[in-house]
């Protein structure tokens, strides 16, 4: 492998996920490969299961049309114009500007990295010598992979494992062991995307959200949850402090009402992650 110039697939989740803080979650690793002289290319994978969701009508289907939309967009905003294609397993077609040259897209690519796994390793992937295995989700991918033979079937279609656990595979790590040999990163920031010339204009300390993303993961008697299960602690913090505190909060099932009597000032998250534009304007405005 040349260890200065690489060909690099970027898999991820943009158009089935069209939310500004996802996009810039897999992005920084587009940009940052990009800016670092590799040729980069941003693959995305339909799957064989309804999984595009329309943040406009709150529904998950096979229809990736407001996911293509959001992908273009997110492109042209970061300069990365046409790198990009989406494989639509149900209508067996590439779609995007790269569709066209797939083919030349696929042949010798150095490295393949699957963020959060999310994206099946299809027949022409097999042939690129370095695949790795992004874990966003530390905890919960090594209990599915104990728990699901095809979980972690899929797992091994890999070369290489990183995790966002800290860590993971040393003695402090509470993670339970898969079996497989994960080593330590931390998600990568393009920081000039990120810079502020002035005061945030919000007096107000933010965060973006999910109050339940996916069911809690038990194993060997300990029980992994969301942000639900482990939010109690913090619950009065607004009456302890003088400084404003604002969710951008998700999810259907969030206790909104009973937040806001505790102090907790409450946004509407999709106003806020609907383009890359809109979340990082959100980020900067915030006191912290």
């Amino acid at each position: 492998m040349n260890a200065q110039l690489l060909k690099i697939i970027v898999l991820g989740y943009l158009v089935r996920g069209p939310l500004g803080g996802m996009a810039w979650h897999h992005l920084q690793y587009v940009l940052g490969l990009a800016r670092l002289g590799h040729e980069v290319y941003f693959l995305e994978d339909s799957d064989d299961y309804p999984s595009c969701y329309n943040p406009k009508i709150h529904v998950t289907s096979v229809d990736p049309t407001y996911g293509l939309q959001f992908i273009e967009q997110s492109f042209e905003y970061c300069d990365l114009g046409d790198r990009w294609a989406y494989y639509d397993a149900h209508t067996e077609r590439w779609l995007g500007p790269g569709a066209d040259r797939i083919d030349d897209i696929l042949t010798s690519p150095d490295l393949l990295l699957n963020l959060s796994g999310i994206n099946p390793i299809r027949a022409w992937f097999t042939h690129i010598p370095h695949r790795v295995f992004v874990d966003t989700d530390p905890a919960f991918t090594q209990i599915r992979h104990l728990k699901d033979p095809k979980a972690l079937k899929f797992a091994l279609q890999h070369t290489a494992f990183f995790s966002f656990g800290e860590n993971i595979g040393t003695s402090d790590s509470l993670i339970p062991d898969d079996g497989i040999s994960w080593l330590p990163t931390r998600q990568p920031v393009v920081l000039d995307q990120w810079s502020r010339d002035s005061e945030p204009a919000r007096e107000v300390y933010t965060t973006v959200m999910q109050w339940e993303s996916y069911k809690t993961a038990d194993y060997k008697d300990t029980k992994y949850g969301m942000k639900s299960d482990s939010f109690a602690p913090f619950i009065d913090l607004p009456n302890k402090t003088s400084v404003n505190l604002e969710l951008a909060l998700g999810g259907a099932g969030a206790p909104r009402k009973w937040l806001k009597e505790k102090g907790w000032k409450i946004r509407d998250p999709l106003a806020v992650t609907k383009t890359l534009a809109t979340y990082q304007r959100y980020v900067s405005q915030s006191k912290a």
